[in-house]
């Protein structure tokens, strides 16, 4: 197991309200499912089908900006892709997609 997974306990403190809406970014879903963020953003590829619009938002320059600035300890330069937000529709799609 990963040193840097969240526990379950710890989901809340990395839920954010994006877009009027209480979601969870693909890094942090990677880490709760202990997977690299990566096959998170391969899984949403290869089933576009299965994520209608409002299950994942895709954030723009200013949105991760915004994050950047205001969670200073978050490390969210790294990516070299802009990170996708999971609503709770779109994280209960994804874990079916996981476990299969």
């Amino acid at each position: 197991m990963k040193e840097n997974v969240i526990r379950f306990s710890d989901v809340e403190s990395c839920i954010i309200e994006l877009r009027d809406q209480r979601v969870l970014l693909d890094r942090d879903v990677a880490m709760l499912y202990d997977v690299e963020t990566k096959e998170i953003n391969q899984a949403v590829k290869n089933n576009p089908d299965k994520f209608p619009k409002g299950y994942i938002i895709e954030l723009n320059d200013s949105e991760l900006g915004k994050l950047r600035w205001k969670n200073s300890t978050t490390n969210l330069s790294k990516s070299r892709v802009l990170p996708k937000a999971f609503t709770e529709k779109g994280l209960y799609m994804l874990a079916t997609i996981l476990k299969s």
